[in-house]
């Protein structure tokens, strides 16, 4: 079987398109590098939904912790608590088995036990508490000085937020947004090495990865190159937050934009 050949029956195989079995034996170079990348348009799903979901949920839970009323305040600051105080990959599992058991009850709930749906809304859940926390912290940077001279100009409620705070905010809080987007796009591998199964094998890149170093006893090969899926993912996850990042400081002058910068997290 030719390379090219390969590509046509596995290429899109992780979405149910093509060849339906794995290769048993003489696994090739250009196998696992099509199967691999194969899995990465799932990672992409989870990633880019989760994200987006979880930008506006983010804003939303920030206000929360920001605001005068008790009520918003605690609901915000102990949903940011929770998913930012246990770990994604046990996340991951209780929810799962709490979906299982509503699964019983109804079977409403039954997609809710795939990961194409369960899983996202875990990680949608998780970036939202932490990119809330990061816009949180950008919400009480806001030079006080910008906030009075929109009092003075006469903005109030949504054209004070809208016109002022929130941009605002997003500038200062996008560099750290970006390195919380990174991270996210990089824990999509636990969603199959969590509670929710791969059916009929149709797993992300780490799951492709792995069965690969296991068939062949040699995980010097399938995981460098799942490493430099990631990384080419890196940076065009840097490429399109750094030019939000220039839009966002467009009227600052040149050495007063923040630039953005890598700074991996090792533990979460």
């Amino acid at each position: 079987m030719s390379c090219w050949e390969t590509i046509a029956d596995y290429g899109l195989r992780s979405i149910g398109i093509g060849q339906r079995l794995l290769p048993r034996e003489d696994f090739t170079l250009c196998q696992q590098f099509t199967l691999i990348g194969s899995g990465m348009i799932w990672n992409v799903y989870f990633g880019v939904l989760a994200l987006v979901g979880g930008f506006f949920l983010a804003t939303a839970a920030a206000m929360g912790k920001a605001s005068a009323h008790p009520v918003l305040r605690k609901v915000s600051e102990w949903f940011i608590f929770l998913f930012r105080g246990s770990p994604l990959f046990i996340q991951f599992f209780f929810a799962y088995f709490a979906f299982l058991s509503l699964k019983s009850v109804s079977p409403i709930f039954d997609p809710f036990t795939a990961a194409w749906l369960g899983a996202l809304i875990v990680l949608f859940l998780n970036t939202a508490a932490y990119s809330a926390e990061i816009f949180y912290g950008a919400l009480q940077s806001i030079p006080k000085g910008d906030l009075e001279a929109a009092d003075a100009y006469g903005f109030t409620g949504w054209a004070k937020f809208r016109r002022i705070t929130w941009p605002t905010m997003l500038r200062l809080g996008w560099p750290a947004y970006t390195n919380e987007a990174i991270f996210l796009f990089h824990a999509t591998t636990l969603v199959y090495f969590s509670g929710f199964p791969a059916w009929q094998q149709r797993g992300d890149a780490l799951y492709y990865a792995n069965y690969f170093a296991d068939k062949t006893f040699n995980p010097f090969i399938p995981y460098p190159i799942l490493a430099g899926y990631f990384i080419v993912l890196t940076l065009c996850v840097i490429g399109v937050f750094g030019g939000v990042n220039k839009r966002l400081n467009r009227h600052l002058p040149q050495e007063r934009r923040t630039r953005i910068k890598l700074r991996p997290k090792l533990i979460r």
